[in-house]
């Protein structure tokens, strides 16, 4: 036996920390306030989470992408879908609303009807030119209907990047200055020009409904839901687990305890963030109301132990000794293997998912620490608990749910296995429907406004989320050569005919564009040059790049004209549908683009989080498995019996089983978010499964091995904090169904049904099994001296007591 965790050591703790309450007091309120000010050095996440290995292929292309042509996610767009836009007085609302935004030093370069430069032919000095498409001294009704239909019928060049010339919508793009386009510039700039008091305001004098998209302002405003979401997740968590707690026992200093408890521990979690330096996303959002859903149930065993002791023999000092001394290992080993089931996050070189299971698997043993010394310590400065406080532990709705147990295990056993084995093939059936979703916008808030903007693009053009094409000619300046061109166009055309992605753009469209412009802006010679046109066009091109600032090949071909980019905007897909696009592009682009004359890459943030979730799900599932092999080997360890192992792994993977066929029979799909669920419950459930073979093996020792009688004091005895802590768990975190985001509901939803399943399978399936295998597992050798005491033994006259 270990000594460091053997009676005598709990004997010792629960000495220590009784006699030494102030000075534990006075630490935890100093670590606490060292928390606290770590509190200013959280950073929140200015972008999609990065779901691969920094060292991924994928991500090195992206990198490189990113290298040759800057962040390209920096695109806003401002569009509408409004003819009386072209009018005298709209157009001056609209230049007041967008010209502070033109100067922010923020702001790279905008597209838009005051600002917008056609290409028109120099030819005295043979090159291209841009001027103002607008006149502003003409300004009139008369000339912007002129104008309108000018900018919808002779501008090709701009068809499908700012405006859909079937449906007439229009957009003017803001492209923000790439440097700052992922920090907190960027949110200062849309909180500054365009918060909903200038819409409002543009939409009040014009009447038109402006919708607004783009990766920063959709990164600003998800992000600003994940801050406004922790204080309501914070909030209901304490208030829906106080209500609970206190229907329970009924005792406001019980309640109020607790509710200190895991308070102190949501301090330390967002302190945590700030001592690692980790950004709060999506998923670290998440901890600190988990804290206080995990948290409540240690309060519940502990203070639970402490009433009984109480009801037992009245003697305080006593039933505080043993709160510690015989329970301190089963509390430890439960928040063990809770904290297990999110450490198996670190493993899947994912740092989104990384960073995630250090700060909740070492907040989980930060609040097993809290509830040790601040339960016995507050207790021990109350008087004694009033017999109304301890009547919860006889209530008869708690009674009689743990005898219709008894009695369904009892009389039942065939129908237990007949449900168990019903319930497992049916989730085995779902299993094989559940589909794999790698989408940026999925679990977006579907209600909130930038969303519904994000509907109004797919709609008209055809998406925001951009999917990049980089072409390596291995060659200077082999962009512009003209069997790349008509390569580059080619594929450009197979893209135009797939419906989920938008009209793409790159250099052959600004050729295209300069060949339009050299025959006087006709718009029948929108194409690529003839090889008679090529020399002299090419050689305009070539003319017009000379100054910086209107360099017009900058954002479609590198500074040294080797590698081009063909950019196209996608629409809101399923991964299968992402998958055959992906083939139907790949297999053009082996066709079109020689491997040893070009290398070509897929690349851009939609494509990045796609692979990463494939990437991302891959390493999940084996980090379950590594989490059911850790607390396999943790049971062993503590139970020294491989029976007893297969025992209690059953009832805690067969609810997860359950979960992930409803997933496919509900259509609920496999993605960050979900695939943690498993992992968390896992980690969770295995709690009640340790608390009830505890004491079972307890048991058995105490009534010489008769295991019928066993596994009923068990039920007895533990049944009512299985039941509480369940209950509390589960509403925990249907706490998380009240997210705007998709992805955190499902996650709550999803954890919460697999503990009530849980339950239901380690307080009737567990015992059942117990029953059913008595021949095999009722003797002592297959219940061998634990290397660690989980349970503390019972005194004699204890035992009397219970079964009296």
């Amino acid at each position: 036996m270990l000594q460091w965790l053997s009676t005598s050591f709990w004997n010792f703790i629960a000495n220590t920390i009784l006699r030494n309450r102030i000075i534990l007091l006075l630490a935890v309120t100093l670590v606490t306030v060292f928390m606290a000010s770590q509190w200013n050095k959280m950073r929140f996440t200015y972008t999609e989470a990065n779901l691969l290995p920094d060292e991924h292929e994928i991500n090195l292309q992206y990198n490189e992408f990113l290298d040759k042509f800057g962040e390209e996610g920096n695109l806003i767009v401002i569009g509408f879908k409004d003819s009386a836009f072209f009018n005298a007085k709209n157009v001056k609302h609209w230049q007041d609303f967008i010209a502070p935004i033109k100067k922010d030093k923020s702001v790279e370069l905008t597209l838009s009807i005051e600002d917008l430069k056609v290409l028109e032919k120099d030819t005295l000095n043979q090159k291209f030119k841009l001027v103002p498409f607008l006149n502003s001294e003409k300004i009139s009704d008369a000339y912007l209907a002129e104008k309108q239909n000018q900018f919808f019928n002779e501008l090709p060049f701009y068809e499908g990047v700012l405006f859909n010339k079937e449906s007439g919508a229009v957009r003017f793009a803001i492209y923000m200055d790439k440097k700052i386009v992922n920090t907190q510039a960027r949110k200062e700039f849309i909180i500054k020009y365009l918060n909903q008091d200038r819409i409002k305001t543009f939409e009040y004098a014009t009447g038109i409904d402006l919708k607004i998209s783009g990766m920063p302002y959709i990164r600003t405003l998800n992000s600003q839901n994940i801050i406004d979401e922790i204080g309501l997740f914070v909030g209901a968590a304490l208030g829906i687990t106080s209500l609970l707690f206190f229907f329970f026992f009924r005792s406001f200093r019980a309640t109020l305890i607790s509710m200190l408890i895991v308070t102190i521990g949501v301090m330390w979690s967002f302190g945590t963030l700030g001592v690692l330096n980790y950004e709060i996303t999506v998923l670290t959002a998440i901890i600190p109301p988990l804290i206080i859903v995990i948290g409540i149930p240690n309060c519940i065993f502990l203070i639970n132990k402490y009433q009984q002791e109480i009801k037992k023999h009245g003697n305080k000092a006593k039933s505080l000794q043993r709160v510690i001394s015989k329970v301190g290992n089963a509390t430890l080993m439960t928040n063990v293997t809770t904290a297990a089931g999110f450490a198996t996050f670190i493993i899947t070189d994912s740092e989104l998912l990384t960073e995630f299971g250090i700060v909740a698997s070492l907040n989980i043993l930060f609040l097993f620490i809290l509830c040790l010394i601040i339960i016995p310590i507050a207790y021990s400065y109350m008087p004694l608990p009033k017999e109304k406080h301890l009547a919860h532990l006889g209530k008869n709705y708690i009674q009689s749910f743990l005898v219709w147990i008894e009695n369904s295990i009892r009389h039942h056993n065939v129908v237990i296995y007949t449900v168990a084995i019903s319930v497992l093939v049916a989730g085995i059936i779902g299993i094989f429907q559940i589909k794999i979703s790698g989408s940026i916008i999925e679990d977006m808030p579907k209600k909130a406004g930038f969303f519904q903007d994000i509907l109004f693009y797919e709609e008209e053009f055809d998406g925001v989320m951009p999917l990049e094409i980089m072409i390596d000619t291995k060659r200077p300046k082999g962009a512009m050569k003209m069997a790349t061109l008509k390569r580059i166009d080619e594929l450009q055309e197979t893209i135009e005919e797939i419906p989920e992605l938008s009209k793409p753009v790159s250099v052959v469209n600004l050729v295209k564009y300069a060949k339009q412009s050299f025959y006087n802006g006709n718009p029948e010679y929108y194409e690529l040059p003839t090889k008679q046109e090529e020399a002299f066009i090419l050689n305009y091109i070539k003319n017009s790049t000379q100054k910086g600032s209107e360099n017009m090949l900058k954002s479609y071909v590198d500074s040294t004209g080797q590698y081009a980019r063909v950019t196209t905007f996608m629409r809101d897909i399923g991964t299968d549908k992402m998958k055959k696009i992906e083939e139907r592009l790949q297999e053009k682009i082996d066709i079109l683009f020689p491997e040893e004359r070009y290398t070509v890459t897929m690349t851009g943030k939609a494509y990045v989080f796609e692979k990463g979730t494939h990437y991302l799900v891959k390493n999940l599932v084996l980090s379950l498995l590594f989490a059911i092999l850790l607390i396999s080997i943790l049971m062993a360890y503590l139970f020294r019996s491989f029976k007893m192992i297969i025992i209690s792994l059953l009832p805690n993977i067969l609810p997860l089983i359950i979960t992930a066929g409803l997933m496919g029979y509900l259509g609920i799909p496999i993605k960050p978010s979900t695939i943690l669920v498993f992992s968390i419950a896992f980690g969770i459930s295995v709690d009640d499964t340790i608390h009830f073979l505890a004491k079972y093996r307890q048991e058995l020792k105490a009534n010489n091995w008769r295991i019928k009688k066993s596994v009923y004091n068990t039920v007895r005895e533990v049944g009512v904090s299985m039941f509480y802590t369940s209950v509390v768990l589960f509403f925990g975190f249907s706490v998380f169904t009240l997210s705007s985001f998709g992805g955190t509901v499902a996650l709550g939803s999803l954890v919460a049904a697999t503990l009530l399943f849980a339950m239901l399978s380690n307080l009737i399936l567990l015992p059942a099994l117990l029953l059913s295998l008595e021949k095999t597992i009722a003797n002592e050798q297959e219940f061998l001296e634990p290397s660690i005491d989980i349970l503390a033994e019972d005194d004699a006259e204890d035992h009397t007591n219970n079964n009296e």
